[in-house]
């Protein structure tokens, strides 16, 4: 399997520098149509959000590639660590069409393709400037969810092409990025809620950016430039139906079960296991929000929910010091009044509202458990 995988990556490579050779200063012929791609959905977590790409296609110069700036190793060294941190390198590549579209077709993926209706100068300024990048530093980018993706890195090429804004966002721009972000994640409950829970305020901002695939497809049939529509009508190149996948655990019935268990135990121990788990949860929030340079990540309100501070009341309530734990225990109710406050106009309340429940319900046993009681004198 290695040796596969080894005779692959040499073979795009020797591909790839011949190309890049080939195509440097080659003048496109007038046949020459340069489109934007945008791919569908798929149930990888990779995938819930489609992918962008750019052909350039020539059939005079025998050429017909795609430019796709979504490229990234696994392999790389900490990968995972990496990429929680933010200072993942993805790259441009570029691949035969026909490569592409069997990949898209393996995976079931839909493919959309709107060509640019520029000049020729522009045509090879952008075809230039594509197979430039490829052999500058610029081929290398740091990711960034909403600011730096596949997505957005064709928008800027084209833009710069252009030499101007010319393509900005069109519709959804009332909607913050938190709202448009939470169909993507239908048949995914688990992967909605945690990204609920895990990012902070910038994605309570409204989305006056261009980063999903599908926002950049529903632009570019509403942008003009010079007087006239910048790409042509979409045309499908593959057509799929979205699967939605069905899972007898990754659903929000399980969600209520097991919040509903912890309510109705009324168990001390399942208590502080349940408390125990959301400070864990809280200290990775602060921990990854100091950590991380996705900015998504930073000031996350969730951690009035999923307090750190929930581990002192824990400890507290194990050496039995009544008087603290309850303490304890007021304030995180009152963290827990000024949470759901916060959260009622954010997208994601409904969604945590069955934890806030739960939250009040154990914190209230806290605090009947250790309240002084007041002695009655017959």
């Amino acid at each position: 399997m290695k040796n596969v995988l080894f005779k692959k990556t040499l073979f795009c490579l020797l591909f790839l520098v011949s190309f890049i050779g080939f195509s440097q200063n080659l003048p496109l012929s007038k046949d020459a149509k340069i489109s934007v791609l945008t791919c569908g959905l798929g149930n990888e977590t990779y995938s819930y959000f489609g992918h962008t790409a750019i052909r350039v296609a020539d059939p005079v110069n025998n050429i017909d590639y795609v430019y796709n700036y979504g490229a990234f190793d696994f392999r790389t060294p900490n990968f995972v660590a990496k990429f929680a941190k933010g200072d993942l390198q993805y790259f441009v590549i570029v691949h035969p069409f026909i490569d592409f579209m069997n990949e898209y077709n393996y995976e079931k993926r839909s493919v959309f393709e709107q060509e640019l209706l520029i000049s020729q100068d522009s045509k090879q300024k952008l075809f230039d400037n594509l197979n430039a990048t490829l052999l500058s530093e610029d081929r290398y980018y740091t990711y960034k969810f909403i600011d730096k993706n596949c997505t957005s890195m064709v928008v800027d090429i084209i833009n710069k092409t252009l030499n101007g804004s010319v393509i900005t966002k069109k519709g959804d721009t009332d909607k913050t990025y938190r709202s448009i972000l939470f169909p993507y994640f239908d048949g995914h409950f688990y992967d909605k809620l945690g990204t609920s829970i895990i990012f902070g305020t910038k994605v309570d901002q409204l989305g006056t950016k261009i980063f999903l695939p599908f926002e950049l497809k529903n632009s570019l049939e509403k942008t003009t430039f010079k007087g006239h529509p910048l790409a042509g009508k979409s045309q499908t190149l593959l057509n799929f139906e979205k699967e939605t996948p069905s899972s007898w655990w990754n659903n929000v019935y399980t969600y209520i079960i097991i919040l509903a268990f912890v309510v109705f135990a009324k168990n001390k121990v399942i208590d502080k296991i349940y408390l125990f788990i959301l400070s864990l949860m809280g200290v990775f929030f602060v921990a990854v929000g100091f950590y991380s340079f996705h900015h998504e990540l930073a000031m996350n309100y969730n951690v009035l929910l999923f307090s750190p501070l929930l581990l002192i009341l824990i400890v507290l309530s194990a050496l039995k010091n009544k008087r603290w734990t309850y303490r304890f225990a007021v304030l995180h109710l009152l963290f827990l009044l000024v949470y759901t406050l916060f959260l009622i106009n954010k997208a994601h309340f409904f969604i945590v509202l069955p934890m806030i429940i739960t939250s009040g319900f154990v914190l209230a046993r806290v605090v009947i458990r250790n309240k002084k009681r007041i002695p009655i004198i017959i």
